[in-house]
């Protein structure tokens, strides 16, 4: 991963307005894996990007439906967990790689958990690596990966 920026957080509101700011640099065809323990905030990020995109959507986490679209803003989002996933076969037995064409992709993808599907996302993203400093502070640091 190349680094672009870290940014440290001391409330998940403020986890929130980073993907809440961050929305608003990127267009379709983006996809994002989010990194982070569990708790770490990696929903919160995505609470605000789905605000930042201009939806109302009720973001929650999709660890048991394994993947919730929100819609209403200028994408849909496509949001991934794969944490009950134990590799990239299995997403692929799901048709998830569908969701990794840029050529193809409609909206924006977000992949918590990718370390379970190790191999699935072959394209160029961006990483972003919640780290828990304390119960409030994170540090995001946020990367691309070729």
């Amino acid at each position: 991963m190349e680094k672009i920026f870290s940014v440290e957080t001391s409330s998940p509101q403020q986890t929130m307005l980073v993907g809440e700011k961050l929305a608003n640099t990127v267009n379709k065809g983006v996809v994002f894996t989010l990194k982070g323990d569990l708790g770490a905030g990696k929903t919160h990020f995505v609470k605000g990007f789905v605000k930042g995109i201009g939806s109302s959507a009720l973001v929650t986490s999709p660890t048991f439906t394994l993947l919730n679209i929100y819609e209403g803003g200028r994408y849909p989002i496509y949001h991934f967990d794969m944490y009950r996933l134990s590799s990239s076969s299995e997403a692929n037995e799901l048709g998830f790689e569908e969701y990794f064409d840029l050529d193809t992709l409609d909206g924006i993808v977000f992949v918590e958990w990718s370390e379970n599907v190790e191999g699935l996302i072959k394209c160029p993203h961006i990483e972003i690596n919640i780290e828990k400093i304390d119960n409030e502070k994170r540090k995001l640091t946020i990367g691309s990966v070729k």
